[in-house]
């Protein structure tokens, strides 16, 4: 819907590029705004934007004044996102009840996570766009539900059966339900951890699977894609490492998710980096500790969606993609918006693609 700037408030979501006096957007749809971003829009004498129904902690949007709705196709995106954000915070109430001391209740967590990855796997261009949602203060919950869907994602492109793709799904969406037993003064740290800080946080796997072992509705692979989440193919990694057994497959695909998720997010004290980048570091940086089946069902997911779609290049320009071959998938050829040049960023490895914007 489109809204005049002096209704917007923090936690609003942009559904569309913002522009001003140039072709470059100064803001891009999926934005949420905060106190600092609301004074750019004055600045630039923004009059009005187009924002979603949602605000970023799932209560619904309702300004003094809003100027028209907006297409049929944006309304559909913004179904997914109210959604997608309801469940959030429907995690957060359980994952505060698994603090408290509350059993895990998997037919709750269940009544989350299958709606949302039923509509999810419906359009799947959607999970790709997650990361925008995630803060700083809330990021445990948006990880644990983008995980799932990441996770379902991945077990779908792999084949499994549909029973299989919710327990999937169900092991990212548990993944770090053991930092419930972890100190809260710990989680919300607001700077790097201690040595010591960090040992606790590596404990969550453990804490996990105690938490889930009497379950008999999950299957055991959910089970150990909890337990060896942090494991890699390498023999690296936690809680068991190189005394560890081969992670099961289930774990594979979280393994993936869970880091992807993580490093396209913005973090309380680490940097989010674009989707490109962050496959671009998996495949390279860490090739050999990650199941390349599953890495490959992710990136397959990212190249599919990105054909046509508009991007924004680490050197601030606007570009859309007109190609991706198979054996770089993270550097697809570009045509330069500004420009009309064409680019193979294979072959231009100073640039990188840093964020889908369209």
């Amino acid at each position: 819907m489109r809204v005049k700037t002096q209704y917007l408030q923090e936690g609003c979501i942009l559904s569309q590029d913002v522009f001003s006096l140039t072709n470059r957007p100064i803001m891009t749809k999926k934005t949420v705004l905060k106190s600092d971003l609301l004074e750019v829009l004055r600045a630039f004498l923004i009059v009005e934007v187009s924002v979603e129904k949602t605000l970023i902690d799932g209560r619904p949007f309702k300004p003094a004044e809003v100027i028209d709705e907006e297409a049929e196709a944006i309304a559909a995106e913004t179904a997914f996102s109210t959604q997608y954000l309801n469940s959030v915070q429907s995690f957060k109430k359980l994952f505060r009840s698994w603090q408290a001391g509350t059993p895990v209740d998997t037919t709750k967590l269940r009544e989350i996570v299958l709606p949302l990855l039923n509509k999810a796997l419906e359009k799947p261009s959607d999970i790709f766009l997650l990361h925008h949602y995630s803060t700083k203060a809330d990021y445990l919950f948006h990880h644990a539900v983008s995980v799932a869907l990441l996770s379902g994602f991945i077990a779908k492109k792999l084949n499994y059966e549909k029973g299989d793709i919710l327990q999937v799904a169900m092991g990212g969406c548990l993944c770090d339900c053991g930092m419930s037993k972890i100190s809260p003064k710990i989680l919300e740290k607001k700077t790097s951890l201690t040595f010591s800080e960090f040992d606790e946080i590596k404990k969550h796997p453990i804490h996990g699977l105690k938490m889930l072992q009497n379950s008999s509705f999950l299957k055991e692979g959910v089970k150990f894609a909890v337990f060896q989440h942090h494991e890699r193919l390498d023999g690296s990694g936690y809680p068991s490492g190189k005394n560890g057994k081969k992670p099961h497959p289930f774990a594979n695909i979280v393994a993936i998710a869970d880091v992807y998720h993580a490093m396209t997010s913005e973090r309380i004290y680490r940097k989010k980096h674009s989707p490109y980048k962050v496959l671009e570091m998996i495949l390279h940086d860490d090739f050999g500790k990650f199941d390349l089946a599953a890495l490959k069902a992710l990136i397959s997911g990212i190249a599919n969606f990105s054909i046509g779609s508009r991007v924004k290049l680490s050197n601030g320009y606007t570009a859309e993609i007109l190609f991706i071959e198979t054996n770089a998938p993270t550097r697809p050829l570009v045509k330069i918006i500004e420009t009309n040049e064409i680019l193979h960023l294979e072959k231009n490895r100073e640039l990188y693609i840093e964020e889908i914007i369209a």
